[in-house]
């Protein structure tokens, strides 16, 4: 699918990035746009490179501080090992506007599609483990990295929202905020998870980490390999690693519980088509998904394990949690975009909200346990 971008001619500090780092300026027959908040260009320049720019938007503030953190993140991978986590290669970037230049990598698929495919493989989990695991273990050295807590979970949000959050946010949003907020054990499990989190010690972190952000390349030849890159790392900081790894283990988690009512993984395709959805069913349904699901998050956190040893001993339990917030997070996601709350969010959300309260008990149902 192809997005129209913004009007280059509205935008000529692109072009004029462009021409800086030397590709030449965007051939306006062959760029389109990608989803999601910020404008996009993609396409071929009129020099024949693959180039991405990205504008980031918001207030002045935001922009600026989400573009030292990305600039952060390319100084600290600069000189890393092969096999650390990184992005697209940075081309080039003008602070002042806002703009960072990638190259395009074209053929790529997300790790969402790919999971929505049923193609994201064990193999490759592995590998995103290993490569997440390198990353956390980078020294930040002398670089000043962004040590803010994300703002996500919010203990201030889970007490009341401020007021004009009633005339901006829809009515699915409403009710979830209001199911949050009389829910007093979650708000004590959150407040646990930000104490831990303070508590925990801080790596060089993601701290956005989703599946959509993950994008394999096809390989080069013949019985090559794909290369793995993640994306969009305007939240990098110095952080509990637990955020990153509970990000990913969540996306799987999530994925899990929605397919209870899909017939993904179904030996037997035939029979879901006359299956009534009893509670019963529900729970059985869960557990099947979630055992199918799981080697994927148990390959990742063994990637990750070896690649990091000395990882502190509770940042399984953290992780958990943070996998639990992940569902009540894409359940709020969900609800921006619509009126009332689906059945099968609500199932995700209680899914969620179990790990987010026992996080020790959930370790090994969501593949983060000690293999031994």
């Amino acid at each position: 699918m192809r997005f129209r971008p913004v009007d280059l001619d509205t935008a000529p500090e692109v072009d004029a990035l462009l021409r800086r780092i030397g590709t030449g300026p965007f051939d306006r027959a062959d760029v389109t746009a990608l989803p999601g908040r910020n404008d996009t260009w993609a396409g071929r320049t009129t020099g024949g490179a693959r180039v991405f720019v990205k504008r980031l938007t918001g207030p002045a503030d935001d922009v600026a501080a989400r573009m030292d953190r990305a600039l952060a993140f390319e100084r600290i991978t600069a000189g890393a090992p092969g096999g650390v986590l990184r992005g697209p290669a940075l081309l080039g970037s003008d602070r002042e506007a806002g703009l960072l230049a990638f190259e395009y990598l074209h053929d790529a698929r997300s790790g969402a599609e790919l999971m929505a495919d049923q193609e994201f493989t064990p193999e490759l989990a592995r590998r995103a483990g290993t490569a997440l695991g390198l990353l956390h273990a980078r020294p930040a050295g002398a670089e000043r990295l962004d040590r803010a807590v994300p703002g996500m979970p919010s203990a201030a949000l889970l007490e009341a929202l401020p007021a004009a959050a009633f005339e901006e946010l829809s009515g699915g949003e409403l009710e979830t905020w209001r199911l949050l907020q009389n829910d007093g054990p979650l708000i004590g499990a959150v407040d646990r998870l930000l104490a831990a989190e303070r508590a925990a010690p801080r790596v060089p972190a993601h701290c956005d980490l989703r599946l959509d952000q993950f994008l394999v390349t096809a390989p080069a030849a013949a019985g090559g390999r794909a290369e793995l890159y993640a994306a969009d790392w305007e939240e990098f900081r110095l952080a509990d690693p637990a955020r990153d790894v509970g990000g990913f283990a969540g996306e799987w988690l999530h994925r899990a519980v929605h397919d209870i009512v899909t017939s993904r993984g179904d030996t037997d395709t035939a029979a879901f088509a006359g299956l009534a959805m009893t509670r019963e069913t529900v729970l059985a349904r869960g557990a099947q998904k979630l055992a199918r699901l799981r080697p994927l998050v148990q390959e990742f956190w063994g990637g990750y394990r070896d690649a990091r040893p000395d990882a502190d001993p509770g940042l399984a339990e953290r992780a958990t949690a943070f996998a639990g917030w992940h569902l009540l997070d894409r359940l709020l996601a969900g609800a921006a975009r619509s009126n009332r709350l689906l059945g099968i969010e609500r199932a995700a959300a209680g899914i969620g909200r179990t790990a987010l309260l026992a996080p020790a008990r959930f370790t090994h149902a969501v593949g983060l346990g000690d293999p031994s």
